[in-house]
């Protein structure tokens, strides 16, 4: 049976770090870490996860602002609401919870493209993704960095490894293979036009999957010993929550695998407070 990669306890762990961070900050004499947070309609879904950030916000010390926008408010309305937030110097952070309302002509990529670079924390903005193409990153997109932060504390090198990633979505898949690579690992990227997909995935040491699809990855895809992380999380009929492998089975063959939920989603809050963090040190030039 294989080990668990616990995000809960990972996450713990680097929260406690931010919070203490934070409090040496501010008794420096810096500016207590501001994070705003603009939320579009009232999905219940996008409401606990602004839930979630709010209160990891309190756990570190972090000052937490939330701003609700009608679902009908418009484009230009939120795009203002960033603007003021970007011109806003006690703001360190900025992000607007996605996806947005689907039917009322939001363009989330020109939301992403809004927010100052210096504030994109969920670093979704064409400046920091292309600093991290670069391999000179400011800020790291959350998941991913959630994701390797995983992997170092269970002492799990990528040096000379096969990592496959499993999708190729801006907000995991490309930077997940980015940041794999960056670590000397040998990186595949597959998606859904990927012919013989279980011939490649059998040959990953590590295999990381995101394809938003419930089970997706079953135990004949992964190799003996391997390492599975899995970044899906999906919602079933009777309203339990699955990831994208098979848990059961792959967790028989694998070595190490992270549960859903505990794995990942843990790790991509506690990421995100490290880049507000790191952004307010930013702005006070003591990054």
């Amino acid at each position: 049976m294989a080990n668990l990669l616990s995000g809960k306890a990972v996450s713990a762990k680097a929260l406690g770090s931010v919070a203490t961070q934070t409090a040496e900050l501010v008794a420096s004499g810096g500016s207590q870490p501001t994070l705003a947070v603009i939320l579009v309609g009232e999905d219940p879904a996008s409401q606990i996860y602004v839930r979630n950030k709010h209160r990891a916000c309190e756990q570190v010390g972090f000052h937490s602002l939330e701003f609700k926008l009608p679902v009908h408010a418009g484009q230009a309305a939120l795009l203002s609401r960033v603007e003021e937030l970007n011109a806003n110097a006690s703001v360190h952070g900025v992000l607007c919870q996605m996806p947005l309302p689907k039917g009322y002509d939001y363009d989330e990529s020109a939301v992403q493209r809004a927010i100052s670079p210096g504030k994109d924390v969920d670093a979704f903005h064409p400046y920091n993704t292309g600093l991290l193409s670069l391999g000179m990153p400011q800020f790291l997109p959350c998941t991913p960095m959630g994701v390797m932060e995983l992997l170092r504390d269970a002492a799990i090198p990528l040096a000379g490894k096969e990592v496959v990633v499993l999708g190729r979505s801006n907000i995991v898949g490309k930077p997940m293979a980015l940041l794999a690579l960056a670590a000397d690992a040998t990186v595949t990227i597959c998606h859904s036009r990927t012919k013989a997909l279980a011939q490649i995935t059998r040959r990953a040491d590590v295999l990381i999957v995101a394809v938003g699809k419930p089970r997706f990855v079953t135990a004949d895809m992964v190799q003996e010993g391997a390492v599975v992380v899995d970044v899906g999380v999906n919602r079933l009929s009777d309203g339990k929550v699955c990831g994208d492998v098979d848990f059961d089975t792959v967790a028989e063959k694998a070595a190490w695998i992270t549960p859903v939920p505990g794995g990942c989603g843990p790790m991509t809050i506690a990421m995100l407070m490290q880049n507000t963090l790191r952004a307010a040190k930013l702005a006070q030039g003591d990054a």
